[in-house]
């Protein structure tokens, strides 16, 4: 008499992401967390501000675009820690590095672009340049805190 048995075996299905999907995702998730910070710290910033850059207006715009730079800013933080070889960090050193890139976020593009490109556009509110504001420093830092913590999660 022949009898059979059948074993199971843990078999792990998952799909791993590339670096620049799992930059994008944290961008994203990121940018989220700091929308949100601004819609309450600073409404008028996704109102207004964000979206007069592309010549839009309304809180929808203002909100899909920053999320849109979140994403894309994402990818050029996992493109920079692949061409450094720095992609294998661990969940506290990944969110310390996104958390230095978020401060150099504010610092290039807030500070600096974000009054030009808005002057350049015709945007009456413009600030002056340097553009320094609290509540922005605050928020990119958590927009990097939170990329490098997803990034290093999904990586």
């Amino acid at each position: 008499m022949a009898s059979e048995t059948m074993t199971q075996r843990p078999e792990r299905t998952e799909t791993a992401l590339e670096h620049w999907q799992a930059g994008a995702v944290g961008g994203i998730v990121g940018a989220i967390v700091f929308g949100a910070m601004m819609a309450m710290q600073t409404p008028e910033v996704l109102e207004m501000v964000i979206p007069a850059k592309y010549g839009l207006e309304g809180g929808l715009a203002g909100m899909v675009i920053h999320v849109s730079h979140g994403a894309v800013l994402g990818v050029v933080f996992a493109a920079l820690l692949v061409a450094t070889g720095r992609t294998e960090l661990g969940l506290g050193s990944s969110a310390a590095v996104g958390l230095v890139y978020g401060l150099g976020v504010w610092l290039a593009l807030a500070v600096v672009v974000m009054p030009i490109w808005l002057s350049a556009v015709g945007f009456g509110m413009a600030p002056d340049v340097p553009n320094v504001a609290v509540e922005s420093l605050v928020g990119h830092a958590a927009y990097g805190l939170v990329l490098g913590e997803v990034y290093a999660v999904l990586d």
